[in-house]
């Protein structure tokens, strides 16, 4: 044998190894769809209105993206609006809006986290805001809670606390711990 084959001989058994080497590694580089993290589906730029269990509209939700993880059946929204429709004679519907939000695989419980705001108005017409950084929305029961500082603001009144507790249907806000400021109406 000469030179020529034995260089030959060494490139084959080269490219042999080498090929069954990238085989046997084939299945270690590439992720599983079962894996966590990898989302079952994510929706962008959507409005979707998500129904209660008697059919009747729980709330509206429209978001640029929403990812669901397949494990744990729970969301993750990006800059939500959350609608949440009033109860009869209780005044205007619920305007939300936060950073980020988790929805429960149920979907009744909503976590709203960084820059929440909630607009509406009471049975009068007059103008309701609430403002945290974080709010649990508990679509169903019509309930909303906080744990952290949260500024309600009325016309004429500003409430800074913190313990919210408040009934998303009647527009009845409970702040336990809270400071109070009265502001004279312009004339």
């Amino acid at each position: 044998m000469n030179w020529r084959g034995l260089i030959m001989a060494f490139l084959l058994l080269g490219a042999l190894a080498s090929g069954w080497a990238l085989w046997s590694q084939r299945n270690k580089d590439r992720g599983t769809p079962t894996d966590r993290g990898r989302p079952d589906y994510v929706l962008n730029d959507f409005r979707v209105v998500v129904l209660d269990k008697q059919g009747k509209e729980s709330f509206t939700l429209a978001a640029p993206k929403l990812v669901r993880d397949p494990s744990v059946k729970t969301m993750d929204v990006d800059t939500p609006t959350f609608s949440i429709p009033a109860k009869d004679g209780s005044g205007g519907p619920w305007s939300v809006r936060s950073s980020t939000a988790w929805v429960s695989p149920k979907a009744d419980e909503v976590r709203l986290l960084g820059a929440v705001k909630a607009d509406s108005t009471n049975a009068e017409g007059r103008p309701i805001t609430i403002t945290t950084e974080r709010l649990n929305v508990f679509p169903d029961a019509n309930k909303a809670t906080s744990d952290v500082p949260v500024t309600l603001v009325q016309p004429g009144t500003i409430m800074n606390g913190s313990g919210l507790q408040a009934d998303l249907e009647t527009k009845n806000v409970n702040i336990p711990n809270v400071k109070v400021r009265y502001e004279a109406k312009a004339r």
